[in-house]
This record gives structure tokens, sequence and C-alpha cells, in this order.
């Protein structure tokens, strides 16, 4: 029954990761796509 309760602790643990690392690279990429963009690089 222990071994029960650590698998299903681990397994949502590696959900709960997995979800905010989706959530990052999702703020990442909309951060990355709302830049503004440089109309005279260089100057």
């Amino acid at each position: 029954m222990n071994r029960l309760l650590v698998l299903a602790a681990a397994a949502f643990g590696l959900a709960a990761l997995k979800k905010m690392q989706d959530t990052q690279a999702e703020r990442d990429l909309w951060a990355e796509a709302t830049d503004e963009v440089d109309t005279n690089p260089g100057q």
C-alpha cells in the first residue's frame, strides 16, 4: 500500500512539474512574440 502511495505522489509531482514547464515555455514564447521590433538597428 505504501508503494502505491509513493508511486502516486511521484506521478503527481512529475505531472505538476511538466505543467509548470509548459506554462513557462508558453510565457517565454508569448514574451518573444510580443517584443518590440527595432526599426533602426545599429543607430
